[in-house]
């Protein structure tokens, strides 16, 4: 596998006008190809297509706002290559931190930094436009996703086991992590 360096770009989207419909179709094209490979991106049941992922990906754009919810997207020379959201609660109480969500990378380029750089990013993003104090996120047990976000800093906090049903006789734990402080 190639692991060389990519020359990627790093934009975020704070608003709905903001993303083009070809970024739109960019992103649920994204979408499908890394759940469809397994992935662990926010529909556990593959395979899907556009009738599901175009309205989550419809929902997550019109939530958009500088306060509430980003979108940070990678690309190479101008095509999207992955992609993540952010978002905090406005609830005052839990105002302070934030949740990632959805981060991925096209199945191809995989291992080349993609996600690690937008989870570096986001980290900055956070603390400093933000005024985040620290990220959380549930990922899927069993794919590897804990040691990939042990190395970029975050921390297991907690697990509920067999909390999520693939398949019968297929349950995973789901791993709680946090990155604090941003």
């Amino acid at each position: 596998m190639d692991t060389r360096p990519l020359p990627l770009s790093l934009r975020q989207f704070t608003a709905p006008e903001d993303v083009s419909p070809e970024l739109r179709n960019a992103l649920v094209d994204c979408w499908i190809e890394v759940t469809n490979a397994g992935g662990a991106a926010g529909f556990p049941f593959p395979p899907i297509d556009a009738h599901l992922a175009g309205p989550a990906v419809d929902s997550l754009v019109a939530g958009l706002g500088p306060r509430a919810s980003r979108l940070l997207v990678a690309s190479i020379d101008d095509e999207l290559v992955g992609w993540l959201n952010v978002r905090r609660d406005d609830v005052r109480l839990v105002a302070h931190w934030g949740t990632l969500h959805h981060v991925q990378t096209r199945t191809g380029l995989r291992g080349r930094g993609i996600g690690a750089a937008l989870v570096r990013r986001v980290r900055e993003i956070a603390r400093d436009e933000m005024g985040l104090e620290q990220l959380r996120l549930a990922a899927r047990g069993g794919v590897g996703l804990e040691t990939f976000y042990g190395r970029l800093g975050w921390r297991e906090v907690g697990r509920w086991p067999g909390a999520l049903r693939l398949a019968p006789g297929d349950d995973r734990d789901e791993v709680l992590m946090v990155l604090a402080p941003l």
